[in-house]
């Protein structure tokens, strides 16, 4: 189980991969909406994961990576 509150470590490195995300979606042309629709997510969940703001689900960056067309690695690297 998680500690409350989690390690500076772990918010550091959900910002990073919401960077990744950001720049795999600017890369793509994409807005934040449009890519929603693509991923079949909302425009607040990406900006939620953009901003490291939001615990996402594998689930969810999985679905990101396909709408963008790029393996999932990058996303998370």
């Amino acid at each position: 189980m998680p500690t409350d509150p989690l390690p500076a470590w772990v918010v550091t490195r959900r910002q990073a991969i919401g960077n990744h995300v950001r720049a795999a979606r600017t890369d793509a042309k994409l807005s934040q909406e449009k890519l929603g629709e693509l991923a079949g997510l909302d425009r607040k969940t990406i900006n939620r994961i953009e901003t490291g703001a939001y615990s996402t689900l594998l689930d969810h960056l999985l679905l990101i990576a396909d709408a963008l067309h790029v393996p999932l690695t990058d996303l998370v690297r």
